[in-house]
């Protein structure tokens, strides 16, 4: 069974940073690529940061660009969103994703609010 559970999220200053990690199991971690997304209430899930399954290659989305960045460690099935410079537009409520095969799997999602 795929399971994702996200962690990390809280209460941060403006200009601060937090670290998100998204542990993995049930699947090949390192067969696939790892996104990050968020969402706002009453808005879309927005896509953040996308990992590719092996040699690094990364994407990010242009809001988060120079600030966010995404990791992996193949051996701990784990997906890291380090998140510096915070600003208060980045507060929703983040998700971990996998696409294995023909499915979507999501984790929980975990808070970042991003407030003084």
């Amino acid at each position: 069974q795929v399971q994702l559970v996200e962690s990390g999220g809280g209460l941060v200053q403006p200009g601060g940073s937090l670290r998100l990690s998204c542990a993995t199991s049930g699947f090949t971690f390192s067969n696939y690529a790892m996104s990050w997304y968020r969402q706002v209430p009453g808005k879309e899930r927005e896509l953040v940061a996308v990992i590719a399954r092996v040699g690094g290659s990364t994407n990010y989305a242009d809001s988060v660009k120079g600030r966010f960045t995404i990791s992996r460690d193949n051996a701990k099935s784990t997906v890291y969103l380090q998140m510096n410079s915070l600003k208060p537009e980045d507060t929703a409520v983040y998700y971990c994703n996998a696409k294995i095969r023909f499915s979507v799997y999501w984790g929980q999602g975990t808070q970042v609010t991003v407030s003084s």
